[in-house]
């Protein structure tokens, strides 16, 4: 298959530039599916510019006009879900049902902020003074610099878009670098359904442009996904000139399994947390924290299913997990078995590299035992397949090994017990708690964020997206 020449999308026009940049195929290395142009500053500062220009018209324009356009780009999407899904999963190294998954999410988040963009909610009060009403309402802010990482290549871009453009918001969006077509899928199908010129603008080249996005002067709002160390300089940049900005910056997410837990179901969870989506999920599983008494017979049932996994070709129907997204992302993964194997963790199954018939970055999924709560393993996020087991003595333990660390973004326990389960519901410091279920999946219609260092900012998602991406007003009235 012949790889597609990638432009810019500024200000309505599909803008020709030196493409010496490419994406390739994770699954097959020697396949590029994309060529990238090299942008610059004077791209950012053209679809800023396009952007500010159509703001004044796109927030004043009936409600009604955002919810056509982002219901037609959601229909949109869920009627490509077949050819969008196998293009991510070519690109970004999901397997075809995940791939395909992700873009059914994308579609319905479109629709779904289609609604909320006829539900901006405002308040009539009375004043303390006689004869004078009072009225709060929420408008929107301006131009939103959007800064995507490339494991959820077209979810995440929808998540921090339709928002956006659902509020009466114009949007520079920066994706990154391994998945540009699939981010372009996106920009192609927004502007097939008929977004003005300059609301909706995707620009591509080096993380550089990101910097020079966040700090351009007409950005109102920054929206950053990726690593804490590039996430802190994005929040410094941003609140030196008062521009508003979220940030989410990953997980060391811990899913506990008490002895009272169902084993099949407590492996069942772990395998999916861990494991699915080649680990590459910031809300992945990667410390396992198991009571003492359960400890052994859990290992032992969720190597036999690690070592049962599928590894290979995202698009062919028998993988149930697909390579790594990048060399360099391959290598994080193996040198962190490494680093646990030195520390004293015991590789259970996995650890090895893996080589199959077609050239990949393929990674072997790996259970690392034995480690305890200091180890570099339990602190520092892989972004790969590969999990560890923390042997803890009861839950009051488990609850305190589950709370350590920089991260807090999601946290899981398997239990049957009510006492335990609600308790760790409250206590678990982190966004989002899962009870029964995997640290990963969560709906696109409920807020998503973390505490600690995962997330700086306003939530994402759902009913919480009006508080970034508007700010209220109040006007004084005498009748």
């Amino acid at each position: 298959m012949s790889p597609q020449t990638l432009p810019q999308f500024i200000g309505g026009e599909r803008v020709g530039a030196d493409a010496s940049g490419e994406s390739r195929n994770p699954s097959n290395t020697d396949e590029v599916v994309a060529r990238v142009p090299a942008g610059g500053k004077a791209e950012v500062d053209a679809a800023v510019a396009a952007a500010k220009a159509a703001f004044p018209a796109w927030s004043e324009a009936s409600p009604e006009v955002r919810f056509d356009l982002l219901d037609k780009v959601g229909d949109t999407i869920l009627k490509r879900r077949e050819e969008i899904g196998r293009l991510l999963s070519r690109e970004e190294g999901k397997t075809l049902p995940e791939g395909i998954g992700e873009t059914v999410r994308a579609g319905r988040i479109f629709k779904y902020f289609a609604g909320e963009a006829l539900r901006r909610h405002g308040q009539n009060l009375e004043s303390v003074r006689p004869g004078v009403e009072i009225q709060t309402y929420r408008q929107a802010v301006g131009v939103y610099g959007m800064i995507t990482p490339w494991n959820f290549p077209i979810a995440i871009p929808a998540w921090k878009t339709a928002p956006a453009l659902a509020f009466g918001n114009t949007v520079v969006l920066k994706p990154a670098g391994p998945t540009p077509a699939t981010a372009a899928a996106l920009a192609e199908i927004i502007w097939e359904c008929g977004a003005p010129a300059g609301v909706f603008n995707m620009i591509f080249g080096p993380g550089s442009m990101g910097a020079k996005l966040v700090e351009h002067p007409d950005v109102d709002g920054v929206s950053f996904t990726g690593s804490q160390g590039v996430g802190a300089g994005v929040a410094q940049a941003a609140v030196a000139r008062q521009a508003r900005v979220q940030l989410e910056m990953g997980g060391k997410n811990p899913l506990v399994i008490l002895d009272d837990a169902d084993l099949d179901r407590a492996v069942m969870v772990a395998l999916d947390g861990s494991f699915y989506a080649t680990g590459q999920r910031c809300t992945a599983s990667s410390r396992l924290i198991v009571q003492d008494g359960i400890h052994d017979r859990f290992v032992a049932a969720l190597a036999e299913k690690v070592a049962a996994l599928k590894v290979g070709d995202a698009l062919d129907p028998a993988t149930q997990m697909g390579p790594a997204v990048s060399e360099d992302q391959m290598e994080t993964s193996y040198r962190y078995i490494d680093i646990a194997r030195s520390e004293g963790g015991r590789v259970v199954i996995g650890g090895g590299r893996l080589k199959l018939e077609t050239p990949g970055w393929y990674v072997q999924p790996t259970l690392i035992a034995d480690t305890d709560k200091a180890m570099t393993i339990n602190n520092e996020e892989v972004f790969g397949p590969v999990a560890s087991t923390v042997r803890v003595k009861d839950y009051d333990e488990a609850l305190a090994v589950a709370n350590g660390g920089e991260f807090g973004l999601s946290a899981g326990i398997v239990t049957t017990s009510l006492k335990h389960a609600r308790d760790f519901q409250r206590r678990a410091r982190a966004g989002m708690v899962m009870v029964n279920l995997p640290t990963a999946g969560v709906d696109y219609h409920v807020p998503f964020g973390g505490t600690k260092k995962s997330s700086y900012g306003p939530r994402e998602q759902g009913f919480a997206a009006v508080e970034f991406y508007t700010q209220t007003k109040t006007a004084y009235s005498w009748a």
